[in-house]
């Protein structure tokens, strides 16, 4: 149990929330009304408080805008019958920001500041939880470089700051997606395990291309050979072939994805068979081929589970099962859904309720 501590607040003038036609909400383009803000002094973090959501001012010299000291995480907070607001997990994402603040040279934040700073956060800005099917508070906890300073070496103050908004879903159909051999996004001794925004920029490009061929997004392969699945765009690939669930071990290529880590323990508790090994692109091709290869899906935070409906490998489509006879990709994704929402019992320990 994490201590509570006292963050001052500043509250909006006005709420926006009245602005917002939470019947259609568009993903990652409304924010709620209030942010939290931490300055870290090369010492120490201090400075807590919670201020109305607003633009940032800086200096055309500050560090971030021209070396990418930049990190995030993205969490979900929900509504559950008895309105209380309920976030999945966000221990294990504390955890993964300060490994992601370690490998980019920046100061880590104790988990009392980041689950408190969110818990309050979240209390504050409560109502805009929505509460229709598929929606939630997207939470986006970030930090950054704030020196101002343009010689190359890591930033000496940082600013960490945690906003969220109202979303729905984030894929609104199954994707079609590109097997990558030509691009990279991430190499052994780089950055691919870290939540930076430079691992994200580089992608851009390349599933640019995939879109123009008319796929939503990529599956990366391994830097050397290009012959190992890694991630699914932005997400962490599963696949079922025969009983049996399948995903690449994280490595530091691959992030360590909390919805993959919940698949694979709600799968395991229910007895299913679980690989956590390399896995080559030739293995699901001839998969598919012999019809053993059952669901495929990408693991995250943004969608939960984002049924993949036809896998490209060079110049050919390979359709993959119908969504809907799909039982496994299904069936944990309902799980998940209900431990997030409070309809079932957390036996996981996994949600913190915001009192």
């Amino acid at each position: 149990m994490v201590p509570t501590m006292e963050i001052p607040v500043t509250r909006a003038s006005q709420s926006k929330i009245n602005q917002v036609d939470f019947q259609n909400i568009q993903f990652g383009k409304v924010y709620s009304d209030h942010m939290f803000i931490a300055d870290y002094d090369g010492k120490q973090w201090s400075d807590l408080r919670i201020e109305p959501f607003a633009d940032l001012t800086m200096s055309p010299a500050t560090s971030v805008l021209h070396y990418g000291q930049s990190i995030f995480e993205g969490l979900k907070a929900y509504k559950n019958e008895a309105d209380e607001a309920l976030v999945f997990r966000p221990d294990r994402n504390a955890a993964r920001f300060n490994k992601s603040a370690v490998r980019m040279c920046m100061p880590e934040v104790s988990e009392d500041i980041f689950l408190n700073g969110l818990r309050e956060l979240v209390k504050l800005d409560k109502d805009w939880i929505p509460d229709r099917v598929g929606t939630s508070l997207y939470v986006r906890p970030f930090m950054i470089a704030t020196d101002e300073y343009i010689g190359v070496r890591p930033s000496q103050t940082y600013r960490f700051m945690i906003f969220t908004g109202p979303v729905g879903a984030y894929y609104s159909k199954p994707v079609r997606v590109k097997v990558e051999k030509q691009f990279v996004r991430a190499a052994e001794g780089g950055t691919g395990f870290s939540k930076t925004a430079g691992n994200y920029a580089g992608s851009l490009y390349p599933a640019q291309l995939a879109a123009q061929e008319g796929y939503d997004q990529l599956i990366w392969t391994d830097a050397n050979e290009h012959k190992y699945i890694e991630e699914a765009g932005t997400m962490n690939l599963m696949l079922v072939i025969d009983d049996t669930l399948l995903t690449p071990p994280t490595s530091g290529t691959i992030l360590d994805g909390i919805t993959r880590e919940s698949i694979l323990t709600l799968a395991q508790d229910w007895g299913m068979k679980t690989e956590v090994r390399r896995i080559s692109v030739k293995e699901i091709i001839q998969a598919i081929e012999q019809n053993r290869l059952k669901e495929a899906f990408g693991a995250g935070t943004a969608a939960t589970v984002a049924h993949i409906q036809a896998i490209a490998n060079d110049g050919i489509d390979y359709e993959l099962p119908p969504v809907e006879n799909r039982e496994f990709s299904n069936k944990v994704l309902k799980a998940l859904d209900d431990i997030k929402y409070g309809r079932a019992e957390d036996t996981q320990g996994w949600v913190m309720k915001v009192d």
